[in-house]
Parts: C-alpha cells; sequence; structure tokens
C-alpha cells in the first residue's frame, strides 16, 4: 500500500479497530494500534497516534483513554447500539417464522458486529432457542424489499402463490399467477402478509409473503387507491381471524371480566367495550367472520358469547354443528371401509 494512500485510510483503520475489538475492559495500548496499522501497511509513530485519537473526538468518537502503570490504552465507548438493545434485536430475528434459519444465523452475525469483538458472545448465547418453526421459502428475503421499494415507486407486481404439499415442499398452486397492487405489509400472529389491490375483483386482498414465489416489479402504476384509503391496515389486521377473510360483520360479543386481557390482545385497546355487570362485559367490534372466528370463540370455551346478530349466531351454531357430525362420521367411516374391502 502506498504511503500516501496508507495515511488516508489511518483514521479509519484505527476507529475500526476500537470499533471491533475493544470496550471498557479490553482497552487497545498504543504499541497496539500501532501494531495493527503496520499489519495493514500503514506506518505510524506513538506521537502521530495521540493527534488521530483527537481527532477522532473532535469529529464525534466518543473515546476514552484508559490510564495504568502499564500503560492503559483506548476503547470506544459510544457505540450506535447499547448490549440490551441488540439483544433485542437477535431475539426478534431468531424468533421471526418468517426469516429462514440460514437467514437468522446470516442477520445475527451481522449484528454481532455491532457488539464488538467481546460482547459478540453475550449475544451469541441467545442464538439457540429451540422448537422455534421457521420458514424455508428464502425468497421472503427478497421480496419484502421487492414489495417496499414497489410501494415507494408506485408501481405493481406479480409473483406465483405457492402451496404446501404432502412432501411438505413448496409447490406453485395452479392458476396461482398473481398480478397486483402492493399498499401495505402487516405483521401478524407471526407472520407476513401483503395487503394489495386486485384489480381483476376490485378488492383489496392479503396474501401470506412467505407463500409468495419471487415477486418482481412491474412497470403499471398501482390501482386501488380510493379502496386502499378506506382500509385501516391496523384494525384490518385485528378484525381479520388468521388473515383469513370473511364477510364483514358488526358483531357484538360478551365475555367475562377475566378474559379482557385476551379481548384487548385480539382486538386492541382502542375497541368500543362496555360494562354490562360487574363479573361480564361486551365488546363491539367488525370483524371478518369466518371459520377462523368462530375457532377462536370456540377456544375460548361457553364463556364467550355472541349477542348479536342473530345470523352470525345462527351460522356459529351450524359450524359447530356441522363439527360434530363430522366426527360422528369420521368414527363410521373406517368401519364402513373394512367391510368394503
Amino acid at each position: 500500500m502506498a504511503k500516501s494512500a496508507g495515511q488516508k485510510l489511518k483514521l479509519l483503520y484505527i476507529i475500526k479497530l476500537l470499533t471491533e475489538k475493544t470496550d471498557e475492559n479490553h482497552p487497545a495500548t498504543t504499541a497496539e494500534i500501532i501494531s495493527y496499522l503496520e499489519a495493514n501497511g500503514i506506518h505510524s509513530e506513538r506521537k502521530s497516534i495521540y493527534d488521530d485519537i483527537e481527532k477522532l473526538c473532535e469529529f464525534g468518537y466518543d473515546i476514552i483513554r484508559v490510564q495504568s502503570r502499564l500503560g492503559g490504552g483506548y476503547y470506544l465507548a459510544g457505540r450506535e447500539f447499547e448490549l440490551a438493545e441488540l439483544k433485542l434485536l437477535v431475539d426478534a430475528v431468531q424468533a421471526s417464522r418468517f426469516i429462514t434459519t440460514r437467514k437468522s444465523r446470516s442477520l445475527i452475525k451481522k449484528i454481532e458486529l455491532l457488539a464488538g469483538k467481546y460482547d459478540a458472545g453475550k449475544l451469541q448465547r441467545q442464538v439457540y432457542v429451540a422448537g422455534r418453526i421457521k420458514t424455508e421459502n428464502e425468497s421472503i428475503y427478497y421480496n419484502t424489499d421487492t414489495i417496499h421499494r414497489a410501494i415507494q415507486e408506485n408501481k405493481q407486481i406479480e409473483f406465483q402463490y405457492m402451496d404446501w404439499n404432502l412432501k411438505k415442499e413448496l409447490v406453485p398452486r395452479v392458476g396461482g399467477k398473481r398480478k397486483v397492487s402492493p399498499w401495505a405489509l402487516i405483521w401478524r400472529e407471526e407472520n407476513y402478509y401483503l395487503a394489495a389491490y386486485d384489480s381483476v375483483d376490485g378488492i383489496i386482498k392479503h396474501y401470506r409473503v412467505d407463500k409468495m414465489g419471487q415477486a418482481k416489479v412491474l412497470k403499471e402504476d398501482r390501482e386501488g387507491m380510493e379502496q386502499f384509503s378506506q382500509t385501516d391496515p391496523a384494525a384490518y389486521a385485528n378484525r381479520t381471524f388468521g388473515m383469513f377473510g370473511g364477510e364483514e360483520e358488526i358483531v357484538t360479543l360478551q365475555f367475562p371480566n377475566r378474559l379482557i386481557g385476551v379481548v384487548l390482545d385480539r382486538f386492541g385497546k382502542d375497541a368500543d367495550i362496555r360494562p354490562v355487570t360487574e363479573r361480564v362485559f361486551r365488546i363491539r367490534a367488525k370483524v371478518a367472520v369466518s371459520g377462523q372466528f368462530f375457532g377462536w370463540l370456540a377456544g375460548i370455551g361457553r364463556e364467550a358469547v355472541i349477542v348479536s346478530p342473530a345470523t352470525v349466531k345462527e351460522s356459529y351454531r351450524q359450524w359447530l354443528s356441522d363439527i360434530v357430525t363430522t366426527m360422528n362420521l369420521a368414527d363410521v367411516l373406517p368401519l364402513t371401509l373394512s367391510k368394503d374391502e
């Protein structure tokens, strides 16, 4: 490396060393800094290091000088992220179902670089969390970027929708080619969804991003601005159970007071909630009436009561009745098959 070129890079190498290999318990001595610069083809003297550190401090780096009988040294005190913040980021990446295992490891390694050499080990012990189901669709990592770019550029996108088969493989859905206008990405129940306008059906639809094949930005401008402007994405996600669509209805539900936390988790703190007695309350909310909505109610049990409308109450009764009928048929069907055989 030429001397002039090396001198121009000198400050960059010093801050790189302090960022990656120092903390308050591991300062770099002046001799170590000189040795590091020499290893990168940059000759330096002790006095010039003092001047370089001063310039870096003037620029805004929080570099602390430690003095001791052994010579002391320097370390970078102020970092972009505190260790506790980096731990949160690592946990979020590890817990995210839509990020593949391979991409999770790659991202975590990059986050570790922000912590420095010694604190990186404190992040590594957080990586090993068992039992978390991760997507296997690598394209999701790039699809989210493509979707954001299309939204920023006001363009439509095209992608192939996928389905799982019995071999646990994601395969193209028959007739699954989609051309839509993306408007928002929604994070719901550990999955990423795209809210997009389908010009063929003239409505806003949602798609699981981890079930999308590689998306590409088209030249056509987006459509559906009017339809999306009438939609609150957060409220839409709250009323769409499991992100499965259904006929939207204003439904009144009744629960015991002890389930208020469950209801707020589902509908949000802006929900219309009113006490009925000292023991029960009612909520009035717009929901997409679907099997997923009924399944959520059934999971709570008999303490979840549909007050109105009567049509939704009857649909719920019929849904429960159909399940019982199917279970009874399942008990009889194996016997019928064995007789035929």
